[in-house]
């Protein structure tokens, strides 16, 4: 047999080395697993907001605005591109979103990923829900190639709060998960510093990463998650994606999820209540000392409620004192 010249077995390493680059494209990275199931398949995803003033009554949001969801904006994609991640920084798009609710430069962020990688394969949304405890709901198409589901919900009002998924993964080897539900908890995205929901714009230079808000963090009494007594702050919302099937001779129902009080809307004497302590202010400076001449006489200081008790937190310790002193002008 005759053996290959030199330039022709330079022509197929070339060759080899082009097939495996564009092989690797629309595979995952850093040792990932690897999507092998065949067809695409549709989900559906339903976001239920679980953010009442039972189970997070400080500073909750009453009125201008009440507490409320923004729409949800998502998207299928590779491990080639990633919406938000924590401990890292948000892109502008994302920061517009947490911050203001505004999706057009996300929008255009996911669609120019999509376009130079191919790493986006669909975007989807759902309607915002307009109080802290409800549904909304939208459907979305996966393939092996964008295997991987991310979305972001706004909390509203908030600095730059939001909640949402980082690159869920629906494919199980060969195969489509059935369905998931996961627990969402508060996150910063880093780019306003203020510590309630009503604060006004506080921009963060420079720019903080992605954080998780926890019942003990920010460690700063005037945070609106800030819970000293919980170990850990209960879900604020939570997300089910359910696996739809579909046959050209009958419908298929989606798979059932489970009976669990966490996927359902409660009312709220079944939701955990979260104690709330009673904050008060500083003592204010001693008053005049008034009284008889020859005598001891009084003076008091008084203190106000910052944070009202509720769902048997501590109760609220005494506003006014008062001393025993040598009165300065006697009558």
């Amino acid at each position: 047999m005759e053996n290959p010249s030199p330039a022709a077995a330079l022509g197929r390493a070339l060759w080899a080395l082009l097939l495996a680059t564009l092989g690797a494209a629309g595979l995952p990275r850093g040792g990932e697993s690897v999507c092998s199931a065949r067809a695409p398949a549709k989900y559906s995803i339903t976001f239920t907001g679980k953010w009442s003033q039972t189970a997070f009554p400080k500073q909750y949001p009453m009125f201008r605005p009440p507490a409320q969801w923004s729409s949800l904006l998502g998207a299928a994609h590779s491990s080639d591109y990633s919406m938000w991640r924590k401990n890292q920084y948000v892109s502008n798009g994302l920061r517009d979103f947490a911050e203001r609710g505004e999706a057009w430069a996300l929008m255009k962020e996911i669609e120019a990923a999509g376009e130079a990688l191919q790493s986006v394969h669909a975007v989807f949304s759902a309607p915002a829900v307009p109080s802290g405890t409800g549904q909304t709901s939208a459907e979305l198409e996966v393939q092996r190639r964008h295997s991987l589901v991310s979305f972001v919900v706004r909390i509203v009002p908030s600095p730059d709060w939001f909640v949402g998924v980082d690159s869920l993964d629906l494919c199980d080897g060969d195969r489509w998960r059935e369905q998931a539900a996961l627990d969402l908890y508060p996150y910063d995205a880093g780019t306003d510093s203020g510590f309630t929901f009503s604060s006004p714009n506080f921009a963060t230079i420079p720019q903080d990463t992605v954080t998780e808000i926890t019942s003990s963090s920010p460690s700063h009494p005037a945070n609106s998650f800030y819970y000293p007594r919980l170990k850990a702050l209960p879900p604020i919302a939570r997300v089910t994606l359910v696996r739809l099937r579909q046959s050209p001779r009958a419908f298929v129902p989606p798979a059932p999820v489970p009976p669990s009080r966490d996927n359902e809307i409660v009312d709220s004497a079944s939701v955990p209540e979260t104690p709330l302590d009673c904050e008060v202010s500083l003592w204010s400076s001693w008053g005049l000392c008034g009284g008889p001449c020859g005598r001891l006489g009084a003076k008091s200081r008084t203190r106000y409620v910052r944070v009202q008790p509720a769902n048997n937190g501590s109760p609220c310790p005494e506003l006014e004192e008062e001393a025993e002193c040598v009165p300065d002008n006697c009558v």
